[in-house]
């Protein structure tokens, strides 16, 4: 088919690079976000998916949003048999979801109707679930309402951080988008309804959102540490400044009982306690410096007995 790729994200260039090297579809453009200004230089940089097009020598199309006259005025002149998406990031208007005959067909990470929204991997490891995935759908102009073509499952490991988890569906899901195409050419597939049953949200995650609340239990704590690792990044403060909170183990057997906060450390451990047990800190970033290993941090900051973290 005769394809115009819509992505922005890192987790996006898997996709578009299995639809370049099918050999079956034809990859005549690529839309994405506009460059953004990021860093502490502000400089204005390309999108993971707009770099990866310009290295293949694909136009990238850039519009402000979808509803842009003049793109919808290229996607017409482009005449796309489908438009495949992933995490492009801005809502797509109808008469521009009607363009191409196939639509614009969705990749997404989770399982729909599980998980509806701009954050489904962060959502599922903080809910605790055993098991999460991908499914493609026909864009509609609901939020992720779309009827579903076809999905995968991916086990979710213990110590997974969402970043672990998105870099393997990222994966396993263009295999899924590019089947998805190939059974549409065919005439072998049906778009299949959503249940609706089932049906959770997964918003966008601030970076308010990620605060450590210690007054949780354990359990809570490290799903949640590990639900916005490595974006957002957790974090907590120390001494009324923000300290980014890295990878973190569960503590054995035997620790101590700590209030909700209180640090508790030695050359070997560095431990908070929670609302049950404590939850061992591996590496933590301080203001100004890079993530570094706990324990050496609070022998430089020589913390006393009584330091905790608010």
């Amino acid at each position: 088919m005769r394809l115009v790729f819509a992505g922005t994200p890192q987790a996006a260039v898997p996709s578009l690079e299995a639809l370049l090297t099918s050999g079956r579809h034809d990859v005549v453009a690529v839309v994405s976000r506009p460059d953004a200004r990021t860093g502490r230089g502000r400089s204005l940089s390309r999108s993971p998916v707009a770099a990866a097009a310009d290295a293949a020598g694909i136009e990238v199309l850039t519009p402000p949003n979808a509803r842009d006259p003049q793109f919808a005025e290229r996607l017409r002149d482009l005449a796309p048999d489908a438009v495949p998406v992933v995490a492009y990031g801005h809502l797509v208007p109808r008469p521009v979801l009607d363009i191409p005959a196939h639509g614009w067909v969705n990749l997404h990470f989770s399982l729909l109707p599980a998980w509806r929204g701009a954050a489904p991997v962060n959502a599922a490891i903080e809910a605790g679930d055993e098991v999460t995935g991908a499914t493609t759908f026909r864009l509609d102009e609901g939020m992720d309402t779309g009827p579903v073509l076809g999905t995968m499952t991916e086990t979710i490991r213990p110590r997974d951080t969402a970043g672990d988890l998105l870099a393997r569906l990222s994966v396993s899901g263009a295999g899924l988008l590019l089947a998805t195409l190939d059974a549409l050419e065919t005439g072998e597939l049906r778009a299949v309804p959503q249940p609706t049953d089932g049906i959770s949200r997964a918003g966008k995650i601030t970076v308010d959102d990620a605060r450590v609340r210690w007054t949780d239990p354990a359990l809570a704590v490290d799903r949640h540490i590990r639900s916005v690792t490595p974006a957002p990044g957790a974090w907590t403060t120390f001494g009324g400044e923000r300290v980014k909170i890295g990878s973190t183990t569960p503590s054995g057997e035997g620790a101590p009982t700590l209030a909700p906060g209180r640090i508790l450390w030695d050359k070997h451990t560095f431990l908070v306690g929670t609302a049950t047990a404590p939850v061992a800190v591996d590496t933590l970033q301080p203001p100004g410096k890079k993530m570094m290993n706990a324990v050496d941090w609070a022998r430089g900051a020589r913390l006393d007995d009584g330091a905790e973290f608010p």
